[in-house]
């Protein structure tokens, strides 16, 4: 009998053809896109699983479909195991992403015209953290604050002054392009003082606070902390969202029914998977090793002129100025980078004057090489083919061998599950 991907190629001949071509691409190249990871195989097992079959409305022992005893052990695994890796006591993982997750804490918690303190998207924050074009900010009236234009950071003083003017019912900390780490403990004093419930969105480093290599929210007494599961946990793409008890009824019927339907219990079945590999040794030295490889690309980036937004990073990701360092938009940088197999993604920087589709940066990181095993001596020869081809982005010689070098190299770092 042909296997599933034979069934496929003999009768979807155009995407067998477009999956096979997906993962080429994926070996002989090196992705540095930091919201982007290659997950565990034993995901993606879970994910082409008969519990894509399944629909389970509800929640475990409350569902509204019969033959549910194998989808309620696994929702029950999947929870159990995000208490024990985060230190929380609650979690609801039914969201189908992050948008929806965060869009879940607002909706459960919050009344439509309530304040919102988060951060401004060009400074780093998410579209859900209150950016006008998304819904979430038309819905919500959300004061964003920004950083400091000297070197980037956080003005906290400036935070706790929005807060006391605004009065805002939720203060949300977290970013999607921020290469910073985070006061938790400022932040929580801020919220307090104002009566607000605190949050951090951990989308991009969920999988390193389940690592110990970057602080946990909830050791500073944070309410609720949200995160995807597909970034630096290495799961499927989904969310979480973790919070103290006297938050879980709200967050819970936000979720279901408020927001969505029947979960995606598949994903689910690869959260629980993902959750007990955190648990892991392994997982905690490969999110030391994260932080490790992200400190020295940025270095040696820096180390060869290139201008980095806050000078550095804190975190698994940076982001390069590419009109300061080289005369590019992060458009032209990204196409560039395209050529050579290096992704990346070009990104707006603080108050950027450039439109979004033709920013000023890209942001790079390091979750998926360092899954690869790519070490300290890897990144500074990634720093090294990075600068050469945006140096010269239209020397197509040049860009021709450093691509070749690159596929080489790639042969050396298998990909996990390809």
């Amino acid at each position: 009998m042909p296997t599933n991907l034979e069934l496929l190629e003999q009768n979807d001949p155009a995407v067998f053809a477009a999956l096979r071509g997906e993962e080429a691409r994926q070996r002989v190249g090196i992705e540095l896109i930091p919201s982007e990871n290659y997950t565990f195989p034993e995901v993606l097992a879970a994910l082409g699983s008969v519990f894509t079959n399944k629909y389970s409305e509800g929640y475990p022992g409350r569902r509204y479909y019969g033959g549910q005893e194998f989808t309620d052990e696994i929702e029950n695994l999947a929870r159990d195991r995000a208490k024990a890796v985060f230190g929380c006591e609650h979690a609801n993982v039914q969201p189908l992403s992050g948008s929806a997750m965060n869009q879940a804490v607002y909706l459960g918690l919050l009344e439509p015209g309530d304040t919102i303190l988060a951060m401004d998207l060009s400074h780093g924050g998410h579209l859900t953290h209150g950016a006008p074009v998304s819904h979430m900010g038309k819905m919500f009236n959300f004061v964003r604050y920004v950083t400091d234009p000297s070197d980037g950071s956080i003005d906290y003083d400036q935070v706790r002054k929005d807060a006391l003017e605004h009065k805002p019912k939720l203060v949300l900390c977290g970013y999607t392009s921020y290469p910073r780490d985070i006061d938790y403990e400022k932040f929580k004093g801020i919220a307090d003082e104002v009566g607000a419930v605190s949050m951090t969105d951990a989308s991009h480093f969920g999988g390193l606070v389940a690592g110990g290599s970057m602080k946990n929210p909830f050791d500073f007494g944070f309410d609720v902390v949200t995160t995807t599961t597909h970034k630096s946990l290495r799961g499927p793409r989904g969310g979480m969202v973790l919070c103290r008890k006297p938050f879980a009824s709200k967050i819970d019927k936000s979720v279901f029914p408020g927001l969505q339907g029947g979960p995606h219990m598949n994903a689910i079945a690869a959260i629980a998977i993902t959750l007990q590999k955190a648990q892991s040794e392994e997982f905690k030295q490969y999110a030391r090793q994260v932080l490790i490889n992200s400190r020295t690309l940025a270095d040696a980036l820096m180390e060869k002129q290139a201008t980095l937004v806050t000078g550095g990073t804190d975190n698994h990701m940076m982001v390069v100025d590419t009109v300061a360092s080289f005369g590019l938009d992060g458009r032209v940088a990204e196409e560039a980078l395209d050529k050579v197999q290096i992704t990346t993604n070009k990104q707006i920087i603080p108050d950027d004057p450039n439109p979004p589709l033709r920013p000023s940066g890209i942001r790079i990181g390091t979750p998926a090489a360092t899954t690869r095993g790519m070490v300290e001596e890897d990144m500074r020869q990634l720093a090294d083919w990075i600068i050469k081809c945006l140096q010269n982005p239209e020397d197509e010689a040049s860009l021709s061998q450093i691509r070749d070098d690159v596929e080489a190299f790639c042969g050396r770092f298998p990909v996990p599950g390809i």
